[in-house]
């Protein structure tokens, strides 16, 4: 007994989506990267490129994009304030 097969379903994303994944991916890099050296050029680098992401994000990535953004936040805090304590070149 055949079956009929069920209709082809396309479940990969737009390329804008992709683009978005990629994009939050460098902005946590650079957020990271941010709390130890130059956190005042890398962090606002970061959310500027957390909220591209943020702005092309479908529904995969829409979480990694948000978390992107709090965490270009919280490494531009978190950078300037070790920098500030320890005498550190801000820029």
């Amino acid at each position: 007994m055949s079956t009929v097969p069920a209709p082809y379903r396309d479940d990969r994303g737009s390329a804008a989506e992709t683009a978005a994944g990629l994009l939050a991916a460098i902005s946590l890099t650079a957020s990271v990267i941010a709390c130890a050296y130059r956190p005042l050029r890398l962090a606002p680098f970061a959310i500027v490129i957390a909220l591209v992401a943020a702005a092309l994000a479908g529904d995969r990535n829409r979480k990694l994009a948000a978390f992107a953004v709090v965490v270009g936040g919280l490494g531009w805090l978190i950078g300037m304030s070790i920098a500030v304590l320890t005498s550190n070149p801000i820029y």
